[in-house]
């Protein structure tokens, strides 16, 4: 029997986030037969280190610090030229931009490209940095099409969309529809989500569904910019704002629909997750979000920025609440014939395994 592959991947921090929970469900559930996985951090913030913990994986931060500093960006060096992994797997643009250096510089075997948001071409400076992965991991088609837009080849590129826990993010006991009328939205609060299109959006909503309300759930370096808009609006007391947590499926479980008004996005976590819980979407048409959500069937796509057009898609599932349900049912079924995480994890063992034998 080979000896297990070492595979490090490289993240910003373990903060409640997207990315961060698919890092801890991709190294919890991989076969340890084949890899042995570790997460190395640039920047302090634990919040998921206690499920990575149970999952018996080794952890490692390079830097307390809140930001990624100079001394951070030398200790990875220094990780990677001392360890050499087997596999190493960077997870968005600053780990990208110097892991991929470094593993290059170490002749680590496997030096693996990951793409998972909107922006990551321009942020990751694939168009100079592209090369120096062996290959590309994306989670969404138009992420690859970009790819292959700046010369990569597309045998050099794998497109594995995310997973969800079908089993972990389920409907309520009772059923699919909600006590109240929640227009839910769980995003970092930060640039690409735009969350002031959201509140936008709600507040022609609400003019025509008085009952309606906004729950906004996540933490970012934007939150007290919105939190300050919000103040100033006339249905603020329609606004909730909560923090990240561990376990949103008591979100989920309230809520009427998901809503989503992202200019930039790869293939969004929070989307699959809804959409398991029973939610019906209405989000913008950016990404990989088209690729997940069938419009008119699972829910309804705008374009970005457009608040009439994202409060149209909630009036109308605020409003009719046999569409409401009828998406619902197809949300979930779409989640669970198209996104379990046990094809997602199979697909990235297979992928590591042909990478490296």
């Amino acid at each position: 029997m080979r000896k297990p592959k070492r595979l490090v991947l490289v993240l910003q921090d373990l903060l409640f986030g997207g990315t961060q929970r698919h890092a801890l469900e991709l190294v919890r559930r991989i076969d340890r037969a084949r890899f042995t996985p570790e997460l190395w951090m640039l920047s302090g913030g634990a919040d998921f280190a206690p499920q990575v913990g149970e999952a018996g994986v080794g952890m490692r931060w390079l830097s307390d610090k809140h930001a990624v500093t100079s001394w951070a960006i030398l200790s990875l060096w220094r990780e990677v030229a001392r360890s050499r992994p087997d596999i190493l797997m960077p997870l968005t643009a600053v780990p990208n931009i110097w892991g991929r250096l470094f593993g290059r510089l170490a002749s680590v075997p496997v030096v693996l490209g990951t793409l998972r948001g909107g922006g990551s071409i321009s942020r990751q400076h694939e168009r100079h940095l592209g090369r120096l992965a062996h290959h590309h991991l994306t989670n969404t088609t138009a992420l690859k099409e970009a790819l292959m837009g700046l010369g990569r080849p597309s045998d050099s590129i794998t497109v594995i969309p995310n997973g969800v826990d079908t089993a972990f993010f389920s409907p309520a006991p009772e059923g699919f529809e909600p006590v109240r009328k929640v227009v839910l939205c769980v995003a970092r609060f930060c640039e690409d989500k735009d969350h002031l299109t959201l509140i936008g959006a709600f507040e022609q909503a609400q003019a025509r569904v008085p009952e309606a309300e906004l729950w906004l759930v996540g933490d970012g370096p934007l939150k007290a910019r919105v939190e300050g808009t919000v103040r100033g609006l006339a249905c603020a007391d329609r606004i909730k704002i909560f923090p990240g947590g561990p376990d949103p499926r008591p979100f989920y479980r309230q809520s009427s629909l998901l809503a989503l008004s992202s200019v930039r996005e790869g293939l969004p976590n929070v989307l699959l997750e809804g959409m398991a819980s029973g939610l019906p979407v209405a989000a913008t048409a950016v990404g990989g979000i088209p690729e997940a959500v069938e419009h008119g069937r699972t829910g309804f796509l705008s374009p970005a920025r457009d608040a009439a057009g994202l409060a149209q898609s909630m009036v109308r599932l605020l409003t009719d609440g046999g569409l409401r349900t009828h998406m619902a049912l197809e949300a979930r079924s779409a989640a669970e014939r198209e996104y379990s995480m046990t094809t997602m994890v199979a697909r990235h063992e297979q992928l590591l395994d042909r990478l490296c034998p």
